[in-house]
């Protein structure tokens, strides 16, 4: 059986490139080289395609510093010609099988990428365009989980032109609904980019006009007294849900410091909870999962409150981290999974997925 061979997609142009390098270098490692054969696509702060063949055995932080030559999409999926070094080094030699996007934040995990491979297609592992988008954009993936019935955290939201027009109206309203402390997040980020915890009138302004450099969107939430529990769900038709992770951040929020520089983070995987309010969990993630037509992966956020034990669902994160301290491939480990076989689990899912569709009619006869 000949091997698969994988396009890693990394880096982009968003605030999460680094952490996007970081990922890709672990889910490298973690493909089995006896099925599959990587190759190694970055993208570049500028948004240019770089392609690296493994044999030349790079890390994918090496991609950018290398002389390859670009790839652009349709090649993807044709294969393009093998050249000589001196002609401008390698580029694809053969065509890809199925993608494995990893890159965070815009332009990776809000439906964009998804799109460009949908229409050259090609098989790619996660969320499609539509479950990308929604669960990127905050602001709409509530809606649609309120829609649902779940328990979604309470919040206001304002346009960034709202803003810059005058945002005293939207600071009285904050402080009638919430009160203080509250969270002021970018609509359309992940990472925690751009977000902020507000004790005062004038740290909640200034929190609305950092929000507003990283989106067109912004939401102000109630910074609640809680903990932060996690939930990997992973499959198509018939997801499972993982056990269940709890989050102690060293910092007064699980902030991009807390989350990938900081080292006294404490994870702690099963999470103590009573089995009654675990399984009550575990259910709400697969109920969310599914409202959002998710497929292959999502990481589910919840916030239980400390004294009452009351659950609130955050949001679905459908490009998760796979660092080595990322929650999502810890969870499966927990869960009997281990980083080799989640990987595979996740391509099969791509492909079924392909094969699903290419099965539908693309021709109205009537």
């Amino acid at each position: 059986m000949s091997k698969l061979r994988v396009g890693l997609v990394f880096g982009g142009s968003s605030t999460e490139h680094e952490v996007s390098v970081t990922s890709a270098t672990t889910i490298l490692k973690g493909l089995d080289p006896a099925r599959y054969t990587a190759v190694l696509i970055g993208i570049d702060h500028d948004g240019r395609w770089n392609v690296a063949e493994s044999q030349h055995q790079l890390l994918p932080e090496a991609v950018f510093t290398s002389p390859e030559a670009s790839v652009t999409f349709p090649s993807l999926g044709a294969g393009l010609e093998l050249r000589e070094p001196s002609q401008g080094s390698n580029v694809l030699s053969a065509p890809l099988d199925v993608i494995f996007p990893i890159v965070h934040g815009r332009g990776g995990e809000d439906g964009t990428l998804q799109g460009v491979l949908e229409l050259a297609g090609i098989p790619y592992v996660g969320a499609g365009v539509t479950d990308a988008a929604l669960c990127m954009d905050k602001i709409l993936s509530k809606r649609v989980l309120r829609d649902a019935g779940l328990p979604v955290v309470p919040s206001l939201e304002v346009t960034r032109q709202e803003l810059l027009r005058g945002c005293d109206s939207f600071l009285d309203a904050i402080e009638q609904e919430f009160g203080y402390p509250v969270f002021v997040k970018p609509s359309n980020t992940g990472s925690s980019v751009g977000i902020s915890k507000a004790g005062t009138r004038a740290e909640l302004e200034q929190g609305l006009r950092v929000a507003a450099r990283y989106h067109t969107h912004v939401l102000a939430e109630p910074a609640l007294a809680v903990r932060e529990i996690e939930c990997a769900v992973l499959g198509g038709h018939e997801p499972e849900a993982s056990v269940l992770g709890e989050i102690i951040a060293s910092g007064e929020f699980y902030d991009y410091e807390a989350k990938y520089v900081a080292d006294d983070t404490e994870l702690v995987i099963p999470a103590k909870l009573a089995s009654e309010q675990a399984d009550e969990l575990r259910a709400l993630a697969l109920t969310a999962f599914g409202a959002l037509k998710c497929w292959g992966m999502a990481r589910v956020d919840f916030f239980v409150e400390r004294e009452s034990g009351r659950i609130w669902l955050n949001e679905l994160n459908t490009h998760p981290g796979f660092t080595d301290g990322s929650m999502y491939p810890l969870l499966w480990e927990a869960s009997g999974i281990a980083l080799p076989n989640l990987l595979d689990r996740l391509i099969e899912l791509a492909l079924e997925r392909s094969r699903v569709q290419k099965a539908l009619e693309t021709r109205f006869k009537s």
